[in-house]
C-alpha cells in the first residue's frame, strides 16, 4: 500500500520556525520527483517546492523562496521542509506529493500566528 504521512505542523509565532517530514512507503521512493504542496482555508491548492529524484534540482514558489528549504533523503524514505522566518500568510495544510501527482499524504496543518 502506497502512504504518504507528513508530520511535524503545528503552531507557531510569526517568524518562527518548523520542520515538516513526509515518510514515504509503498513505492520506490528514489525514483520519484517529490512536491510540497499547501493549501490555505478557502483558497485553492498552491505549489510551494519541488526537488527531483536525484535532490539535483530544486524549484521553490516566490512566495517562500529564502525561508523555505526542500530536502530529501533517499535512504530513509523521507522527504523534508524546513521552513523558516514563518508569516501568517504561510498558514496552511502542507501535503506532500509525488511530482506528478500519483499519490499525496493527508497533510499537516502549519498555523501561523500573528
Amino acid at each position: 500500500e502506497v502512504q504518504l504521512v507528513e508530520s511535524g505542523g503545528g503552531l507557531v509565532q510569526t517568524g518562527g520556525s518548523l520542520r515538516l517530514s513526509c515518510a514515504a512507503s509503498g513505492f520506490t521512493f528514489g525514483n520519484y520527483d517529490m512536491s510540497w504542496v499547501r493549501q490555505a482555508p478557502g483558497k485553492g491548492p498552491e505549489w510551494v517546492s519541488e526537488i527531483t529524484s536525484d535532490a539535483g534540482t530544486i524549484a521553490y514558489a516566490d512566495s517562500v523562496k529564502g525561508r523555505f528549504t526542500v530536502s530529501r533523503d533517499n535512504t530513509k524514505n523521507t522527504l523534508y521542509l524546513q521552513m523558516t522566518n514563518l508569516k501568517p500568510n504561510d498558514t496552511a495544510k502542507y501535503y506532500c506529493a509525488t511530482e506528478q501527482g500519483d499519490y499525496w499524504g493527508q497533510g499537516t496543518q502549519v498555523t501561523v500566528a500573528a
